[in-house]
């Protein structure tokens, strides 16, 4: 899916991938709900994972983006769980969570 693709959606539109995350181009999903191209979009997928904490796709209050629930390696579980754990203890500790969903 690209800036084409987007273009032909509906302003209503909510865009869903849990396949792969290369079959979007994030930057065109990006300007798409940015520019209000479309409504919404839900990801559980995304290139790399997890989403670096700056990537523009978290800052979209239309746009959710789930941990790949489908996601089997090893790697992107490892970080997921570094990530948990970083905001477990950061928690704990009383301090600023490094990986805190801003709603």
């Amino acid at each position: 899916f690209n800036k084409g693709a987007f273009s032909k959606m509906k302003s209503n539109a909510v865009f869903v991938n849990t396949s792969r995350g290369g079959v979007v181009n994030q930057d065109d999903l990006y300007e798409a709900l940015k520019t209000g191209q479309i409504w919404g979009a839900g990801l559980d997928v995304t290139v790399p994972e997890p989403l670096p904490l700056d990537h523009p796709l978290l800052t979209l209050k239309n746009c959710v983006v789930l941990p790949h629930i489908g996601s089997a390696e090893e790697s992107t579980r490892e970080a997921m769980a570094v990530l948990a754990a970083k905001n477990l203890l950061a928690g704990l500790a009383g301090e600023n969570l490094p990986a805190q969903a801003k709603l």
